[in-house]
C-alpha cells in the first residue's frame, strides 16, 4: 500500500470545507444571497394563485442550468401569474436545507445526498422530490504527467467537493469496487481522498497539492483548462449513462398549503427544460449571462464549452440512481440504511408532464402515499 503524501496546508483547508455528512452538497461555499428574476410581464387580468409569492432556491453552478435559463428567460415567473418569484442563490446544500427547514424557503434545486440526507434527519418530514433536473456533468480529471490509467491513482491525492457528498460517495464507492482500501471518515488509504472546496479545487490543482479531482461542472473544465485530462465520466459507471444530479424539492407544508403554486413552477420547470433542449446554444449564453449576474463575470469559452453538453437536462428525478446512491454511502460507513419511502411526490409533475403530452416518470417505489 502507497502512504498518501503530507497535506498540512490543503488539509486544513480541507477541513474547513468539509461539512459533515448532514445536508452536504456539491456547491461552492455555504452562503445564501437573494436575487433579482427577471420580471415577466403581468397583465391586470393575470391568474391568481393561491401564494403571492414562491421563494425558489438554487446554486450558480451549470448543473442548475434549469433554474440558471428558467430565471433568466422569465420562463418559470410566465407560469406563475400574479404569484411573484423571490429568487435566493445558495453556494452548498446545508444553507439550502437549513432555510427550507426555517421556512424561508418554498422550493429548490439542490443534489441527492443533501436531499437524501435532511429527510433521513427529519423522519420524512421536512421535503419531497417533486422533479429531476439534470444528470451527468462529473469527471475525474487529473494531472496527465502523473497519472496516465485508472491503476495510476493508487497512492496520489485526489480531491472530492465534501465528505459524503454525491461525488465523495461515487468515489468511495469506485475504490471499493477496484478492491482498494480507503477510510471514508479520514479519507487515508490506498488513495487518499481529500475534501477540499470546489472554489479551492483549481488553485489546489495548479499548485500540485493534488493529483486530480473527482468533481462537478464547470470545475472539471477549469481544471482541463489548467491543464489537466479528463480520465473517467462519471456517466460510464451508470446503466444508460444517467444518474440524477439536480432534484427539485420542495418543503411538505409549502405544497400541502399551495399546490396550484408548485404545480405552475413544474410547469415552468417542464417549458424551460424543453427550451433548453431544443436551443442548446442559446441555453448555454443564457446560463451563462445569470452566472455572470451572479458572480460578476461570465465562464470563459474554454470552460462552459465542454462544460454544457456533458450536462443532461431532464424532468425524470432518475429515482433509482437515487436510491442506488444511498446504497453506496451505506456502503461506504458513511451512513446507516435510511427509509426513503415517501421522499418523491411526483403527481403533480406527472400531471404537467401528461398535459404536455411527454411520458411519465417513475419514483422507483420511493413516493409518497
Amino acid at each position: 500500500m502507497s502512504a498518501a503524501r503530507p497535506l498540512t496546508t490543503l488539509r486544513a483547508v480541507a477541513l474547513t470545507a468539509a461539512l459533515p455528512l448532514l445536508l452536504t452538497a456539491c456547491g461552492y461555499g455555504s452562503e445564501a444571497k437573494k436575487d433579482d428574476a427577471p420580471k415577466a410581464d403581468v397583465a391586470a387580468d393575470a391568474k391568481k394563485l393561491s401564494a403571492t409569492e414562491v421563494r425558489i432556491g438554487y446554486f450558480p453552478n451549470l448543473t442548475h442550468a434549469t433554474a440558471l435559463v428558467g430565471l433568466q428567460e422569465g420562463l418559470i415567473a410566465k407560469e406563475l401569474g400574479a404569484t411573484t418569484i423571490k429568487p435566493q442563490s445558495f453556494n452548498a446544500g446545508p444553507s439550502e436545507i437549513e432555510a427550507l427547514n426555517g421556512g424561508s424557503l418554498d422550493i429548490g434545486f439542490i443534489g441527492p445526498s443533501p436531499s437524501i440526507n435532511a429527510y433521513v434527519k427529519s423522519k420524512g418530514s421536512n421535503l419531497r422530490i417533486i422533479s429531476g433536473s439534470a444528470s451527468g456533468g462529473v469527471k475525474l480529471v487529473v494531472n496527465p504527467a502523473k497519472i496516465k490509467t485508472l491503476d495510476d491513482l493508487k497512492g496520489k491525492n485526489i480531491a472530492t467537493p465534501q465528505k459524503g457528498n454525491t461525488q465523495d460517495v461515487a468515489f468511495l464507492n469506485w475504490i471499493a469496487e477496484k478492491g482498494w482500501k480507503v477510510d471514508p471518515e479520514s479519507g487515508k488509504g490506498d488513495v487518499s481522498v481529500v475534501r477540499t472546496d470546489n472554489k479551492v479545487t483549481p488553485d489546489a490543482f495548479k499548485s500540485g497539492s493534488i493529483d486530480g479531482a473527482w468533481v462537478p461542472e464547470p470545475t472539471a473544465s477549469k481544471l482541463v483548462a489548467d491543464g489537466g485530462s479528463v480520465l473517467l465520466d462519471e456517466t460510464a459507471l451508470w446503466p444508460d449513462k444517467k444518474f440524477v444530479i439536480t432534484n427539485i424539492i420542495v418543503s411538505q407544508k409549502f405544497l400541502k398549503e399551495h399546490p396550484d403554486v408548485v404545480e405552475a413552477v413544474l410547469t415552468g420547470t417542464v417549458k424551460t427544460n424543453e427550451w433548453i433542449n431544443a436551443n442548446p446554444d442559446k441555453a448555454k449564453a443564457s446560463a451563462n449571462a445569470k452566472l455572470a449576474a451572479e458572480g460578476g463575470k461570465p465562464l470563459d469559452a474554454k470552460v462552459i464549452d465542454p462544460a454544457w453538453p456533458s450536462i443532461l437536462i431532464t424532468d425524470d428525478p432518475l429515482a433509482a440512481t437515487l436510491k442506488t446512491q444511498s446504497e453506496w454511502a451505506v456502503k461506504a460507513k458513511l451512513i446507516e440504511q435510511p427509509d426513503l419511502n415517501g421522499i418523491y411526490d411526483l403527481k403533480l409533475l406527472n400531471k404537467v408532464l401528461k398535459a404536455a403530452g411527454k411520458p411519465e416518470v417513475s419514483d422507483a417505489g420511493l413516493g409518497a402515499k
